[in-house]
């Protein structure tokens, strides 16, 4: 219990992580930071963000969560967020919550979203440098990102605002991937996520077995389920191919950095969540899984 308090303390305090979270962020990135990149221009806040970076002893994790679509960056960002008392960011939402808010950026936001177009990295990187200035105005310490950086130029751009000390790429092969996203499902009334594939697959050609329970809707939810227009095999094995291509330049990035962390998922969360806390070297890793449960 003793780490576990520690941890709190540190977390409603807005201190650092624990000393076991900071030694593997040492392993990987040494605490001494990198150059810092010039800061980008026409990005408010830039100046400001690099100017207030302080040691990675003095603050909280920065790490970001990188992994293909179905994968469960949200998943365990979220959980590992709440674990460390940080918050959990993912640029997805910062657009959704900039579109129903009266910014300025609703209206452009909107017309590009309506028209299926790509968000530029000007406006994410806005988005997020106005997230992180407010986040540390009100004493958050540290952060998870989910899914950002997707590309090496919006890395660049993120080294010119802050410091990420590591990025966990999450992998899980893509026959399982396939069948996992197959499975999703969308209560039409209550909009929770689900999942009815139970997954099942042995262990072949070197590739370990995997076992994934359903996350079954309740009863009140089940005569409500719809599936994802766009989650069909084809579609879904298009979009892993796009993202394949997309991801091993910005792995590659992080990697020359001594930044990236590959932890491959052996199963569900019951059989990930435990050995995900054990390669971040998290201390009393059962009583702070029971903590983030």
């Amino acid at each position: 219990m003793a780490a576990l308090q520690r941890l709190l303390r540190a977390a409603a305090s807005g201190g650092a992580v624990t000393a076991a979270a900071r030694r593997r962020m040492g392993s990987l990135a040494a605490e001494q930071a990198p150059p810092v990149a010039p800061a980008p221009k026409g990005f408010p806040f830039a100046a400001e963000e690099r100017m207030r970076r302080r040691p990675a002893a003095e603050r909280n994790v920065q790490w970001v969560f990188l992994g293909c679509p179905g994968v469960g960056k949200g998943t365990y960002a979220s959980r590992l967020s709440r674990l460390l008392g940080v918050p959990h960011i993912a640029t997805g939402d910062l657009v959704r919550d900039e579109l129903a808010s009266t910014g300025p950026l609703a209206a452009q936001l909107a017309e590009i979203v309506n028209q299926g177009k790509l968000v530029s990295d000007e406006i994410i990187i806005n988005l997020l440098s106005k997230r992180l200035k407010k986040g540390e105005d009100q004493g958050e310490s540290g952060f998870i990102l989910d899914g950002f950086p997707r590309t090496v130029k919006q890395a660049e751009i993120l080294d010119g605002v802050t410091d990420i000390d590591m990025v966990v790429n999450l992998k899980l092969r893509e026959d399982v991937l396939v069948e996992k996203c197959l499975g999703r499902r969308i209560c039409s009334q209550c909009g929770k996520n689900f999942n009815v594939a139970c997954i099942d697959v042995k262990g072949e050609n070197g590739l370990p077995a995997i076992y994934m329970e359903p996350l079954l809707p309740p009863n009140n939810c089940m005569s409500k389920m719809i599936t994802r227009a766009d989650d069909t095999e084809e579609v879904v094995r298009n979009r892993l191919r796009i993202y394949n291509d997309m991801s091993q330049p910005v792995e590659g990035f992080y990697r020359e950095q001594g930044k990236l962390l590959e932890f491959d998922l052996p199963g569900g969360i019951p059989e990930s969540w435990p050995k995900l806390l054990h390669v971040l070297n998290l201390e009393d890793q059962e009583e702070l899984k029971l903590a983030a449960a």
